[in-house]
């Protein structure tokens, strides 16, 4: 079995309580039986799956026989159609992310958009540029709305939360912790 397969099917062994479980040993780097960010990419997958979201699990693309992009994965929920891209680790996240998927996104239609989760969040230079990336939308996701988020288990609706704010105040990094959902 392929270890993508295999992380497919250790992760989907898990609900809610593991997930927050998981988190938690994410956080403190206490990762063992998984290579460096594959259980964070895995678990928001996961999660979104848990709200009854249809995914992909990290995939590559390939051109001409080459990989040219790997991707974290994807979700579809109410009409949204959205690139993944996870970042674990323990510093803030600078424009090279936001970069490297509005890049990805210019290969695809219009309506996708981009979804990046930081655990440590963003630098300066990063928030201003998600802010400035139109036509595309990259929302941008950090630690705390994570952990609220799976606290809650309400990724789905917390992306439509996310996304409609950014649609009426153009902010690429709603913090969704200060309304509730619904």
């Amino acid at each position: 079995m392929a270890r993508s397969q295999e992380y497919e099917a250790r992760i989907q062994q898990l609900n809610w309580p593991d997930l927050k479980k998981l988190w938690v040993a994410i956080c403190e780097g206490q990762t063992p039986d998984w290579p460096d960010g594959r259980a964070f990419e895995y678990l928001i997958l996961r999660a979104f799956q848990l709200n009854g979201v249809e995914i992909r699990w990290p995939f590559s693309v390939k051109l001409n026989k080459e990989i040219v992009e790997q991707i974290d994965g994807t979700v579809y929920v109410g009409g949204l159609s959205c690139l993944i891209e996870c970042k674990d680790s323990r510093e803030a996240k600078s424009i090279e992310v936001i970069s490297k998927l509005r890049n990805q996104l210019l290969r695809r239609h219009g309506a996708a958009i981009g979804l990046v989760f930081s655990r440590n969040g963003y630098t300066g230079p990063a928030l201003t540029l998600a802010q400035f990336v139109a036509p595309q939308t990259i929302l941008l996701w950090n630690g705390e709305e994570i952990a609220h988020c799976l606290a809650r288990e309400t990724f789905a609706e917390a992306l439509i939360l996310k996304y409609r704010r950014h649609i009426e105040q153009g902010i690429a990094d709603y913090d969704i912790r200060v309304e509730e959902i619904v």
